[in-house]
């Protein structure tokens, strides 16, 4: 099983070769469509070698990245592959010795109309111009932060496919911030983080697909520099690793109304970090949590049975 793009975020130059050599010894290679919003309409994963891919439907034929689905889309089999794929007896699906998989023969039927109507509306040209624009986006965010932060992976030409991971590993060594830090810290400037410590601890993995116009492209890219800024003060002494706006965020409007604030910063920087935010405010409604904490230590809040006594 193969991801391609790899979940790297590059064109893996040497995918041919690797099928080839799957093939010369009798087996066979799976393609996750995962990543499909990379390929469609610039090349099919057969010309690569690909025997079966499950096109899933997120991130590509406008169905959202996320949220724990949908997990449905056709699965794509070469030729001889069409006797084993299964049936379903009540949905008019050829039979199949292998019989039903699911008691749904469609899956999650009813996000699909919703990719059948956008590649109607779409066409050809407009599917190929989206995979264009999701990589053109990707590695317009590469480029333009790579000073700041330095793309993990790239091809021998420097570029990305269409997702960029950036290496927040190093700042942990200069400012004791970490990528954890940084994720609750673009809450502030109004993002929800990119993809946290995935498929590589200790970075982000961006992935703008084609529908972020290039005013929201900018605007993430100002975010992410003005963050960097905040972490160079730490860097120089300015504000201490365990007390500044990234170990404190995300900052809620009630934190900042408290009349006990003894943050060596100010209340403007912990809410205002660019002046844009002043026109255009996005207010977290739960300050940090620890994570790892919570996961890690199962406790009930239920009403104790005492209360219960008579």
């Amino acid at each position: 099983m193969i991801t391609y793009p790899s979940t790297h975020g590059v064109f893996e130059t040497q995918v041919r070769k690797l099928c080839d050599i799957v093939h010369r010894h009798g087996g066979r290679v799976y393609v996750d469509g995962a990543n499909m919003n990379a390929l469609v309409g610039t090349v099919s994963p057969r010309e690569f070698g690909g025997d079966v891919s499950h096109l899933n439907l997120h991130k590509t034929f406008c169905i959202p990245h996320g949220g724990g689905g949908p997990g449905v889309g056709p699965v794509c089999v070469v030729a001889d592959l069409v006797p084993f794929l299964p049936g379903h007896a009540t949905a008019g699906l050829p039979a199949s010795d292998v019989g039903a998989v699911s008691a749904a023969p469609l899956g999650n039927a009813a996000v699909l109309p919703i990719s059948w109507m956008y590649c109607r509306m779409m066409g050809a040209d407009g599917l190929r111009h989206a995979t264009e624009a999701a990589i053109l986006a990707a590695n317009y965010l590469s480029f333009r932060l790579r000073g700041h932060y330095p793309t993990l992976y790239t091809s021998d030409n420097g570029r990305v496919a269409h997702e960029c991971i950036l290496d927040l590993r190093p700042l942990k060594e200069t400012s004791g911030i970490t990528s954890e830090d940084v994720a609750k810290r673009l809450v502030d400037y109004g993002f929800h983080a990119p993809t946290l410590s995935f498929p590589v601890p200790g970075t982000l993995m961006v992935e703008p697909t084609e529908s972020e116009p290039l005013a929201e492209l900018d605007r993430f890219i100002a975010a992410m520099i003005a963050i960097r800024e905040e972490i160079r003060q730490v860097e120089e002494g300015v504000w201490p690793q365990d007390n500044n706006p990234l170990k404190h965020a995300p900052h809620t409007a009630a934190a900042i109304a408290d009349d006990d604030w003894d943050r060596p910063y100010a209340r403007e920087i912990a809410v205002f970090p660019v002046a844009s935010l002043k026109r255009g405010k996005y207010w977290p409604s739960v300050a940090r949590v620890d994570n790892v904490h919570g996961d890690r230590n199962l406790f009930c809040s239920c009403v104790p049975v005492s209360a219960w006594a008579e």
